[in-house]
């Protein structure tokens, strides 16, 4: 829901063509501003054995009315909605509305999604959801917490992050997956777009419309769901990298892609400003090695061994998020100094923009 600066990946919509395309889910590398790219499918309901009970749908809100909010602006566009900051008329509270359209597949999404943030609701490290709001038109909405930092995804627009900056936003990303994870529950879309910020450098998980949870410890779930550019290696090639598809495994590979992005200030698989296509990003995930492309001279051995416990290509080597809320690089780093480089970061690109 950013506008990313040219030098970094482009705005591309990759489709993963796979045998039952109705369980297969856009694979854009962003999403872009509008309006959402035809190219990305959403995941029904029900699309197979491999899907659990789909969540029901949520009630609405008697507290809210669409016409208690003034809208302020648009926040951004992507998997068939829009999201808009806005103001309750009346107290003046400012939250974000997520509009999404009509549409079958796309209902379900967000039913799951609203399943999802009522069983975290106490989290501080995932984005608060406040109500369902009826709209005339038919449309879902949810209100939601309004990050005014943003996305890190956004932020990136401006620089790379200092390795303090990066310890902190990993702490707490990490935070937020262990409580995930403790609840059986798996996102399957982590990436800087979908952490958001708030001004007093909070770090909060975003958009669950791909996540599930796994109703059963042997409850199957689907590989080919979320972005192409941040899957595990195993989600592409399952036999090839560590067997049975392992989703909590597969956060953690797209948690320390991401660390890697906001260090590198570029997706850190390929060239920078490279145009790729699929198959090279298959390619890139499955044969090369990011872990290694952090050099001595760029950061610390700290980091570079969490980045290493994240990245390992066989997904039962990889570290558990319980395991890398030990290491060394988060659990060693100065708490103080890091919340400082991270409030630091997010005050001098107020200043720039």
């Amino acid at each position: 829901m950013a506008i990313v600066r040219e030098r970094r990946l482009p705005h591309l919509n990759l489709t993963l063509e796979i045998p039952d395309p109705a369980s297969a889910s856009g694979c854009g590398l962003r999403f872009p501003l509008p309006p959402p790219p035809p190219t990305t499918t959403m995941i029904p309901c029900s699309t197979s054995s491999s899907s659990s009970a789909p969540a029901p749908a949520p009630a609405p809100s008697a507290e809210f009315r669409i016409s208690d909010f003034e809208k302020l602006r648009v926040l951004g566009h992507g998997n068939g909605g829009t999201v808009y900051k806005v103001r309750h008329r009346r107290t003046a509270a400012v939250y974000a509305l997520k509009v999404v359209h009509t549409d079958a597949a796309l209902r379900c999404q967000v039913y799951r999604e609203v399943d999802i943030l009522r069983r975290v609701a106490e989290s501080n490290h995932v984005v608060r959801f406040h109500a369902v709001v009826p709209t005339p038109s038919g449309d879902v909405a949810l209100l939601l917490e309004h990050m005014d930092g943003g996305s890190l995804d956004a932020l990136l627009r401006r620089r790379p992050f200092p390795e303090p900056a990066v310890a902190a936003i990993a702490r707490q990303a990490l935070l937020g997956l262990a409580e995930l994870h403790s609840r059986n529950i798996v996102h399957r879309d982590i990436k800087p777009a979908n952490l958001l910020i708030n001004a007093a450098g909070e770090v909060k998980i975003a958009d669950f419309g791909v996540g599930k949870v796994l109703r059963r410890s042997l409850d199957p779930c689907d590989s080919y769901v979320g972005t192409c550019a941040y899957m595990s290696p195993e989600r592409f090639d399952p036999e090839s990298h560590g067997g049975d598809y392992d989703p909590y495994a597969a956060d953690v590979w797209s948690l320390g892609l991401a660390v890697l992005e906001l260090h590198r200030g570029h997706f850190p698989l390929l060239p920078e400003g490279a145009r790729p296509d699929w198959a090279t990003l298959m390619v890139a995930i499955c044969f090369g090695e990011a872990a290694r492309a952090v050099t001595e001279r760029a950061a610390s051995g700290e980091f570079r061994g969490f980045i290493e416990c994240c990245l390992q290509k066989e997904s039962g080597k990889r570290w558990s998020v319980a395991e890398l809320l030990g290491h060394p690089f988060v659990a060693g780093a100065d708490g103080v100094e890091s919340e400082r480089a991270l409030r630091d970061l997010l005050r001098e690109d107020s200043d720039e923009s």
